[in-house]
């Protein structure tokens, strides 16, 4: 039996599974679990139900909640104050667990919801954009998270192609767009600060979230789709740029090139989550990525959890940061968006990386 060395941040020889439960109680405990951040960590959750860390019941009630139960943001329009209204009914967990044949009576609503999502407003190259400002044409890679999952679980549930096809088309695009051709790593957004200009960044979460993407087409995308050969290689190729930034602890940074940046725990699990998937994929070098996605492990467990399941280290949330000139320049995002215990954007990531480990037989996590 597999084991990753850790600290006295955790409790020795917990259980893989167990951790990524018990990271979801707390963030149970400290607020209600909704929004984006938190309908991947209920993903999350689903799938370490599928692994039988969970009981898939609890799974399913949390998701019952969705969307008469759940205390929403103030509404805007029909958007229920949220920049998708799929997060209304439960979003990516919704779809999956719909997709994955646990919750069949969530089908009206992912069918609904899917068909809004093909009609959100788009930028003239057909990207999905600010829905709040659509005159500014705003773009941003956290997009990727919230469409691409969503649509492809709809798509192959509800047998519909056009859904699947713009899962694939939406992220493809997205890293076409922001992806810089010098290293290969993503710029987080465009015209959030100015006409036609790009952030500076090399956001940690930002990539993250495109290969996130990524990573659950890869997943789930059938081996005979049309999509899989251009999905492979972009996977691959992203894969190929983040690895040379790993630390020393085995963490990738707020901002990934730049040394003296701190290190991030959110974009880190998504990036392990993305490396776990791609190795057992066989897309991946076992050579070369196996040792970094084990080290990766180690080092996120030791960095991020502490022994009441409280977490380190995750940036709060950071879209194009700054004001005047300093909006959207690398300095706004290392200095300006700081990481605080319990950050909710960071349960999910954790979560996801544990549940890798797990399938690469790294049962226990301890000291």
């Amino acid at each position: 039996m597999a084991q990753v060395s850790s600290t006295a941040h955790t409790h020795a020889n917990m259980k893989t599974l167990e951790l990524a439960r018990r990271l979801y109680d707390h963030y149970e405990s400290v607020e209600q679990v909704k929004h984006y951040y938190g309908l991947l960590a209920i993903h999350a959750l689903v799938q370490v139900a599928e692994q039988g860390g969970e009981s898939l019941d609890r799974c399913r009630w949390i998701l019952s909640l969705f969307p008469e139960r759940i205390d929403h943001p103030q509404a805007i329009g029909p958007m229920y104050g949220y920049n998708f209204p799929s997060y209304y009914i439960g979003g990516i967990p919704a779809a999956y667990a719909y997709f994955r044949g646990h919750m069949p009576e969530k089908e009206e609503q992912v069918h609904r919801y899917a068909e809004e999502m093909m009609s959100a407003p788009r930028d003239p190259s057909g990207i999905m954009k600010d829905p709040r400002a659509p005159e500014d044409n705003r773009i941003w890679i956290d997009v990727a998270m919230a469409v691409t999952p969503y649509l492809l679980f709809a798509g192959l549930a509800l047998e519909n192609q056009d859904y699947v096809d713009e899962a694939v088309k939406q992220t493809i695009m997205m890293y076409d767009l922001l992806r810089n051709p010098n290293n290969g790593l993503l710029h987080q957004s465009r015209n959030f600060n100015g006409p036609g200009r790009f952030s500076d960044d090399h956001w940690g979460r930002g990539n993250g979230w495109g290969y996130f993407a990524l990573t659950e087409l890869i997943r789930y995308l059938p081996n005979d789709s049309p999509h899989r050969t251009a999905v492979e290689k972009y996977f691959i190729d992203h894969s190929e740029a983040l690895l040379p930034h790993q630390s020393r602890r085995g963490m990738w940074r707020q901002e990934i090139p730049l040394d003296l940046s701190y290190e991030e725990t959110s974009g880190t699990g998504l990036i392990l989550y993305g490396f776990g998937a791609g190795l057992r994929a066989g897309l991946l070098d076992e050579a070369r990525f196996r040792p970094s996605f084990e080290q990766g492990v180690s080092g996120l467990v030791k960095v991020a959890v502490n022994p009441d399941f409280s977490i380190n280290n995750s940036c709060p949330g950071c879209l194009c940061p700054g004001e005047g000139e300093e909006k959207g320049s690398i300095g706004a995002y290392v200095t300006l968006k700081l990481p605080h215990r319990d950050e909710h954007h960071g349960f999910a990531p954790i979560m996801y990386a544990l549940l890798e480990a797990h399938r690469h037989g790294i049962t226990e996590v301890g000291n």
